[in-house]
């Protein structure tokens, strides 16, 4: 949704009236260009591509495919054919052995994305074109992972090579990156060819370096964004997300507690997150499963807002109010401190609204940006594959919970996969291991010296190769 533009931009942030050169802002640093490392898991690599790539609807198209990889009869493989009009940016042709060296590289026991493609046991040559990929077990959304950015065999984090519309100029770990377009791109060369990515973590600074002319994008949390929605020559665009904000807990002291977490899910007034922390930029939610993903919600779970019944929970479990008005059990006080990011404001916002609702019903909770360990806010989402977002978060507490997502795995039939995953949703809102509180709305502000923006489903963080930017190599200068 725009909210506001000018016919009149003014000059980009980099100084270019052309328009070829831009400045953007973002909050999060890539540890390492190699896609094998997890760079860029959702595709868009910039300076990689895939074998397929996402489109805005969520549909895939081949990349460096030529078709979309077909799967065996029983779903136990998948064969992809590659282009013959694709070369790396240092000369060198794609080939199946390239393709076959990186995943083999997923395959390792302590690769980074070992557990994204828990499913795959083998990738061949078949022939100089075509590679085929060998599943233990068939998995439904196995072509969603074939975004993963294939770099020449000669690459390395420090010196990239890949076939994306951008290669590397330089990179000053803290401070920035630099993009120049791949004049040979086999999708041809992009009109913006000089890209500089600033990354500054702290949402204040990246408000502050807007303000100042100094970015042409940059994604801000909804306090801050509001200042920006009259100004002449920018544009505010907001983007749905599965951006899930939640409260993790810790196995050992108060929390491990079932009655504790119950107490707190039941204290939150989700609907006040959302208008007080979230300036109304969001959704409130109970339940793990983001509602842009409205195929796999169950209408029927929920977790209302229940200060009462939150008080029995903990009245009938032995937490007694103190004199202080704080719980006590054999000895123990209801009271924990809840990390967050110092430099986020969202979470911050949250941890403060959450500590408020925790007091309402005895529980003190004391927000610290400082703490490295939980409980914690924390957040997820993969608006592609559902289950990678959630597996590490609720299966490891087995369960209902634990078997649906097991189940969610194990079948191909996209009715029975949602059939697992509103089971999921109606075992966690009887036992929640954790406290969901909203799904944000991601707000951005681009200056309004180009066209080629078209809305996506964010994931959780925003970087270069997600959010407004996904199809950078598409824009061009007004």
């Amino acid at each position: 949704m725009t909210l506001a533009c000018t016919p009149d931009p003014a000059p980009p942030a980099s100084g270019d009236p052309a328009g070829t050169s831009m400045v953007i802002g973002v909050a999060d640093e890539p540890g390492s260009l190699d896609p094998l490392d997890g760079y860029a898991p959702l595709g868009a690599a910039k300076i990689f591509d895939g074998l397929v790539e996402h489109q805005p609807s969520g549909v895939l198209r081949p990349a460096l495919a030529s078709a979309l990889p077909e799967p065996s009869a029983d779903g136990r493989s998948w064969t992809a054919q590659l282009r013959e009009d694709v070369s790396f940016t240092n000369g060198g042709a794609l080939d199946a052995a390239a393709v076959t060296a990186a995943y083999r590289r997923v395959l390792e026991p302590e690769a980074a994305l070992r557990d994204r493609f828990w499913m795959l046991d083998k990738v061949t040559v078949v022939d100089q074109r075509t590679v085929r990929f060998d599943l233990r077990q068939p998995y439904a959304r196995f072509l969603d992972l074939l975004v993963l950015g294939i770099p020449a065999q000669a690459s390395t984090p420090v010196k990239p090579i890949g076939t994306g519309p951008y290669q590397l100029v330089d990179w000053l770990p803290g401070q920035r990156m630099t993009l120049t377009a791949n004049k040979a791109y086999y999708g041809g060369r992009p009109a913006v060819t000089n890209v500089t990515i600033e990354f500054i973590p702290d949402d204040q600074d990246r408000a502050k370096r807007m303000r100042e002319g100094k970015l042409d994008g940059t994604e801000l949390p909804p306090r801050l964004v509001q200042e920006f929605s009259k100004a002449d020559g920018l544009n505010v665009v907001e983007q749905r997300t599965t951006d899930v904000r939640a409260v993790a807990f810790a196995d050992q002291g108060v929390t491990a507690d079932p009655a504790v977490r119950l107490a707190l899910n039941l204290a939150v007034d989700r609907q006040n997150v959302v208008n007080d922390a979230l300036a109304g930029q969001g959704v409130p939610l109970s339940l793990p499963v983001p509602p842009v993903l409205a195929e796999f919600v169950e209408p029927g779970a929920h977790i209302d807002y229940d200060l009462g019944r939150a008080k029995s929970v903990l009245d009938a479990a032995g937490w007694v109010p103190g004199s202080d008005g704080i719980r006590v059990r054999a000895g123990e006080r209801a009271e924990f401190t809840l990390a967050y990011p110092p430099t986020d404001v969202v979470d911050g916002d949250l941890a403060t609204a959450f500590t408020q609702a925790a007091a309402k019903v005895g529980i003190k909770v004391t927000p610290d940006s400082t703490a490295k360990s939980p409980p914690w806010m924390t957040s997820y989402g993969d608006p592609f594959t559902l289950d990678l977002a959630l597996y590490p978060l609720l299966h490891p507490a087995g369960g209902e919970a634990s078997s649906a997502l097991d189940a969610a795995r194990t079948t191909t039939d996209p009715a029975q996969r949602a059939v697992a995953f509103r089971a999921l949703q109606r075992a966690y809102a009887t036992t929640p291991s954790m406290v969901v509180l909203a799904v944000p709305t991601h707000s951005y502000v681009l200056r309004d010296n180009w066209t080629g923006y078209t809305p996506v489903v964010d994931s959780t963080g925003t970087d270069h190769t997600w959010g407004p930017w996904w199809n950078l190599q598409a824009w061009t200068p007004n």
